[in-house]
């Protein structure tokens, strides 16, 4: 082993000097964790320090007689027929178990090792690139598509209001039909399942599947398409994977709403940014980039608003190297080629305007929805925000809230296990966003990407931090994927082959074992039937369930929000409420989460209880209003003296006793 010296290194160069930087800034984050109890302040300075430690190693270590242990033909032939055998193995399991059970995610986590590994240990003479993106795509699509085949109805909550809306349009045969509604200004997603409804001849649920349900699997290809425009293709496949593994890419694969179509343009576009920064493009390619914009403006607010950030780096990145401290000529040809910035003033200003001209003519809430969003931000402001105010966080901070009240060992793992996977994207992510920074590697393309993260990593985690959750960090993930995977890509290539055999096989070894893993039992991959169901609510029901709601529609006559008074609000838990509202078996603004007690101690008039409240839990309001995920008995929410109208065994409607008034 040879060790360079600091005069041969340089080590103020800009790379030395952020790596420096970062572990200096997670030494001075990491006291927070006696200040505030929140997952991502207690892991992420850890995270960042032993990125920066491994980079700042791997420039002191240099020998070029050093070699990576690699796989003997034999198995590199043997391993694609695994995996294939473990992929039939999932549908053969889902099949004969009913559903996705914790053996089928234990499989999943091996045949994800399994494809990681033989991107990063088969030899280059034995890498087929073609036949490992087809394993890849094999893998998302089965993960996916197991869970709609073996789910009644659908996965999540919002996709039933948007089962209805499309279902309005079919009825109509126009968006005028949802002109009341924001999607009115954003109707793609709409059209694209009612046109395919009507292509294929199915109904409603299966359109949703042949056309938005098809595309997440595919969309996997985009990433290896952008990386590829940065890298070997070796290296594009493992971004590949990386992303396909994602719990919130997994999440959208299956909870198939407008986010997820954003999300496949979002992609789309991400590509035909890094495209025109990385060749000598032609008006083909500058319009395909302008349509794609143009068609996530049109499907999702909030995929809008992440592409938006992303141009606002883009345009960083092009301002940084006009006038900041990257001049072309320090580029290193043989890493990245010169190439000058691309302008991209009239893009971001293009896209600017449209969205501000379609958002004020969106409906929503009784104004429009730009008037509505700007109100809600200025009132969080004014109310809510405040420094390490992570008390209003509610969704993936509810699972940390329990685990502050743990009482099992197992309490207090679970919330660690549903982030370890993107604990380890984000390692590697910095790793190589250290990498890119050093002036001869530095390119308009790879900055964008690393800024991009850097912003988006803002709203993610930096603002939930002051209270500020107005722009739905759990939506911006599988978007974040993205440029991380691609980043953290080129990370595990520079560990890889700058750093001591024995260090890189360690690292690389329990990236291989735990990250599918850890994905792969994230909450947000198994929606449908959680891993852990007494810690994360169940986002698919029963057809017992799916058909009482139905019946609760018809014993109470459906009654719209109007005709309900304040005694004849119907209570049950979280998600099932939201079931109940947005099938319209009653209305959305009478039914809520049932308070455990009752709130000011009076006991509830019209109840539903479902056996799933007693064996996996669900979350209710506590004393203080806030939601508790809990087991309770029947006698909660049902009492002796209620009247049951409505029972099928797995769920009772109660409501108040002819007897007794």
């Amino acid at each position: 082993m040879k060790y360079s010296s600091l005069s041969e290194l340089r080590p103020l160069r800009l790379d030395t000097v952020a790596a420096i930087g970062g572990l200096l800034i997670a030494l001075a984050l990491f006291p927070l964790r006696f200040f505030a109890s929140q997952i991502y302040i207690n892991t992420v300075p850890i995270v960042l320090g032993t990125a920066c430690v491994l980079y700042i190693v791997s420039l002191y270590q240099q020998d070029d007689t050093r070699a990576i242990p690699e796989f003997s033909s034999k198995v590199s032939m043997a391993l694609p027929s695994v995996v294939l055998v473990g992929l039939a193995a999932l549908v053969l399991l889902t099949v004969f178990q009913g559903g996705r059970t914790p053996v089928f995610f234990g499989v999943a986590s091996v045949v994800g090792t399994l494809v990681l590994a033989q991107i990063l240990f088969v030899a280059d003479r034995d890498l087929h690139p073609k036949l490992l993106i087809l394993q890849i795509v094999c893998f998302a699509t089965v993960f996916r598509f197991t869970a709609l085949y073996a789910t009644p109805g659908y996965v999540g909550i919002d996709i039933w209001t948007h089962s209805a809306l499309v279902e309005s349009v079919l009825s109509e045969q126009s968006l005028s039909a949802i002109s009341h509604d924001k999607h009115y200004g954003s109707p793609f997603y709409h059209l694209l399942v009612a046109g395919s409804a009507l292509l294929y001849d199915v109904p409603i649920r299966g359109a949703l599947y042949l056309s938005v349900g098809l595309l997440m699997p595919l969309s996997v290809l985009l990433v290896y398409a952008t990386t590829n425009l940065l890298v070997s293709a070796r290296w594009a496949v493992l971004a590949t994977a990386l992303y396909a593994l994602g719990s919130h890419v997994s999440r959208w694969g299956m909870h198939l709403i407008p986010t997820s179509l954003g999300l496949v343009f979002f992609l789309g576009m991400l590509y035909a940014l890094i495209r025109v920064m990385r060749i000598e493009y032609s008006v083909r390619d500058f319009s395909l980039l302008v349509l794609l914009s143009i068609a996530v403006i049109l499907t999702h607010q909030v995929s809008t608003f992440i592409m938006l950030v992303l141009l606002l780096a883009a345009f960083v990145a092009q301002v940084v190297f006009v006038i900041g401290p990257f001049g072309l000529t320090r580029l290193d040809t043989s890493v990245f080629r010169t190439k000058k910035p691309v302008n991209l003033v009239g893009l971001v200003i293009f896209n600017l305007g449209l969205t501000i001209f379609v958002w004020s003519l969106t409906p929503y809430r009784q104004d429009s929805f730009l008037g509505t969003a700007l109100s809600y931000f200025a009132q969080t402001l004014e109310e809510s925000a405040g420094i390490l105010n992570i008390a209003s966080s509610t969704s993936s901070e509810e699972s940390q809230a329990s685990a502050d009240a743990a009482t099992t060992l197992l309490d207090q793992i679970v919330p660690y296990v549903n982030t370890l996977g993107f604990l380890f994207l984000l390692a590697i992510t910095f790793a190589g966003c250290l990498y890119v920074v050093h002036r001869r590697r530095a390119e308009q393309s790879v900055f964008t990407l690393l800024l991009a993260s850097a912003f988006m990593l803002v709203f993610v985690l930096g603002l939930p931090m002051f209270g500020i959750r107005n722009f739905i960090p759990t939506r911006w993930f599988a978007f974040l994927f993205a440029p991380m995977a691609i980043l953290g890509t080129i990370g595990i290539r520079t560990l890889r082959r700058n750093l001591n055999p024995s260090i890189v096989i360690s690292v690389l070894f329990v990236f291989v074992l735990i990250y599918p893993g850890a994905m792969v039992l994230a909450a947000e991959s198994n929606a449908d039937n959680p891993v852990f169901p007494e810690h994360h609510e169940r986002l698919a029901y029963e057809q017992s369930e799916l058909a009482a709601a139905e019946s609760i529609g018809a014993v109470t006559g459906a009654p719209r929000g109007d005709e309900i008074r304040r005694d004849q609000q119907l209570y049950t838990d979280h998600p099932y409420q939201t079931l109940i509202g947005r099938t319209g078996a009653y209305a959305r603004t009478g039914t809520e989460p049932a308070a455990i007690p009752p709130d000011d101690g009076e006991a509830y008039g019209y109840s539903v209880y479902r056996t799933k409240q007693s064996t996996d839990g669900a979350y209710f309001r506590d004393g203080n209003g806030r939601a508790e995920m809990r087991k309770i008995s029947r006698t909660d929410l049902c009492r002796p003296e209620q009247a049951t109208v409505y029972t099928s065994g797995d769920v009772t409607l109660c409501t108040p006793s002819p007897a007794t008034g």
